[in-house]
């Protein structure tokens, strides 16, 4: 039982917290640009707690905590008395809406980043040391005679201070030798290694053979952390985008998309594990949540963003008709892309097997 309750706090925390974040960076936006805010909702349907304040803006807590928004005076109109109107989304200029409307996204951005450098400064980082802690049997590192517990120091000049350095080297270097600085017991050596090479979809990545289990908690001073925070949320967008192109181009990794339920399970394991692993897992979640909103699929902030691109250089506004073929379009995209994540998340939690099996 209290697991349960432990996944369903921790989820409702994180989804609560990256929406109220994200729809947060549009509402700022908006005011910074002079755009009435009517409400401010977390979920959707009716109301269940709300108040108004001193601007006018209402800001209500939903029955259905999936999701939020923020309305704004003149959002979606076109018509001349919006247009007119002081205040109105509509009326403003072309680049206050694309702000407006890349706040939400760029909240969620920066939301991760002060995560990590705060997760980082107090409470540390897990990081996996550069310690081989098995050899692959017949492996490039059984070849060199590694020893299961050797430190790796350098490889070819440059200073390896955890076990992911280590494996970009290596990857970048297939069929290559490399000087490994090894560290075993007190004694401190120098030894070449012949590394090997494995290949996947037309590229070819290094190979040593090893796994790297041994981890620690290492905590960062505040310009240290903030330092260690940007490079983290940097890689996670890189891998982002990697992903995404793999995705688009080779079809990769379609089954390890997750929905709602497979958040909903990893958010429990990951708050199982303590608060370390799950601050982390918001961090990450939101960087995915800003960059999947920044997608160019008309309902998204990305597809809005390519409309106002469009309106730039066409010098008018979308008909009315293309932008409400182009919304009910993207609906449909994003629902069919609901109900496959769903399907990965039920198979995955094996109620699709389960249901076969009955059948």
């Amino acid at each position: 039982m209290w697991d349960i309750l432990r996944t369903g706090l921790a989820f409702a925390v994180d989804l609560g917290v990256l929406i109220f974040v994200h729809e947060l960076g549009h509402y700022l936006a908006a005011r910074s640009q002079g755009v009435t805010v009517e409400v401010f909702s977390i979920g959707f349907g009716p109301a269940l707690l709300k108040w108004t304040a001193r601007s006018g803006t209402v800001w209500q807590v939903s029955a259905l905590p999936l999701g939020g928004y923020v309305r704004m005076q003149g959002w979606g109109g076109q018509d001349d008395k919006t247009l007119k109107t002081p205040g109105s989304f509509a009326a403003a200029p072309l680049a206050s809406r694309a702000v407006i409307v890349a706040a939400g996204p760029l909240a969620n951005l920066v939301l991760a980043f002060v995560l990590f450098a705060g997760l980082y400064m107090t409470v540390g980082r897990v990081v996996t040391q550069p310690v081989l802690s098995e050899i692959l049997p017949n492996s490039p590192a059984a070849a060199a005679h590694l020893q299961p517990g050797d430190r790796v120091l350098d490889i070819g000049g440059t200073k390896v201070g955890d076990f992911g350095t280590l494996q970009s080297i290596i990857v970048e270097n297939p069929d290559t030798v490399l000087d490994f600085t090894i560290q075993r017991g007190t004694a401190v050596f120098t030894t070449p290694v012949q590394l090997g090479e494995v290949s996947a979809d037309g590229e070819t990545a290094g190979r040593l053979g090893v796994v790297g289990k041994d981890s620690a908690v290492q905590r960062f001073t505040p310009p240290a952390a903030i330092a260690a925070a940007a490079g983290e949320t940097a890689a996670q967008i890189r891998g982002w985008v990697g992903m995404l192109g793999q995705l688009v181009v080779h079809h990769q990794g379609l089954s390890d998309l997750a929905g709602p339920l497979g958040i909903l399970q990893i958010t429990g394991q990951a708050a199982a594990l303590g608060i370390i692993a799950f601050v982390n897992l918001v961090a990450i979640i939101s960087i995915n949540l800003g960059l999947a909103n920044l997608i160019p699929i008309p309902i998204l902030d990305g597809g809005y963003l390519v409309a106002y691109a469009l309106e730039a250089v066409l010098r008018r506004p979308l008909s009315a008709a293309v932008r409400e073929a182009a919304l009910r379009f993207g609906a449909l995209l994003i629902l069919t892309l609901v109900l496959f994540v769903t399907f990965n998340d039920l198979t995955r939690l094996g109620a699709i097997a389960w249901l076969t099996h009955l059948l």
